[in-house]
């Protein structure tokens, strides 16, 4: 129960400061329209990092991602009896952020009419720069093979500083590798805001780009499986 808690705890903070981003640099009115891709990466790398403190501190290893709870899992890393309770709280988590992000900016989506002027799915959601199944699924393969492999070789990264190097590392992944697909990495961070997104009274909203949502899905979680297993046999 103390890893479900802390999981969706850490999780919410991650996604209400992270989509919180999102809508503020999309939204008409908002103080930050129109902010650059630093700025996107700085707020994602720290969201990360306070997620990451929040989890812990209530029982959790601040995984706060199923690719990264599903590739420890299969490689030993992390206990199978674990993996449910990290993956509900993870995707529950994430949702619960996305509803608060909505509420805050509700009369910013009032105020943004269409697609155009910023009110879209990617406040919430990732998608691609240039369309291309299989090269977006590589991006978010390779990204987040980068970021697990990185995090494995920090220890335990939930301890002392190392929730800000995670951050750090966050960062970089998003400036160098992000920029294709916007650096999803995680499963529930794209899929449960894209549901909230759906499924909620959001004014004016548009498509949520279903159709895209398996690349974020399935490239996370092969890119962490392939770096558990790179380092399962080279430890």
């Amino acid at each position: 129960m103390s890893g479900f808690i802390g999981e969706f705890l850490g999780t919410m903070v991650l996604i209400v400061l992270g989509t919180g981003c999102g809508a503020a640099i999309n939204l008409n009115k908002s103080y930050a329209k129109g902010s650059h891709w630093l700025y996107v990466t700085i707020a994602w790398g720290m969201a990360v990092t306070f997620g990451v403190y929040v989890a812990a501190n209530f029982g959790s290893q601040g995984h706060l991602n199923p690719a990264v709870t599903i590739g420890f899992a299969a490689f030993g890393f992390f206990p199978w009896s674990g993996v449910l309770p990290y993956l509900l709280g993870q995707f529950l988590g994430a949702f619960v952020g996305a509803v608060l992000v909505i509420i805050q900016y509700y009369p910013h989506f009032k105020a943004t009419k269409t697609t155009e002027e910023g009110n879209q799915v990617g406040i919430f959601a990732t998608a691609p720069a240039i369309k291309n199944n299989l090269f977006n699924f590589l991006s978010e393969t390779i990204a987040t093979f980068i970021f697990i492999f990185a995090l494995l070789n920090l220890g335990d990264f939930d301890k002392g500083l190392k929730p800000l190097i995670v951050g750090l590392l966050i960062m970089v992944v998003g400036q160098g590798l992000g920029a294709t697909t916007g650096f999803a990495l995680n499963p529930a961070r794209d899929w449960s805001p894209r549901l909230a997104y759906t499924i909620l009274p959001v004014p004016n909203k548009s498509s949520a780009n279903w159709q895209y949502a398996w690349v974020p899905m399935c490239g996370p979680i092969v890119g962490g499986l392939l770096a558990s297993a790179l380092q399962y046999f080279l430890k």
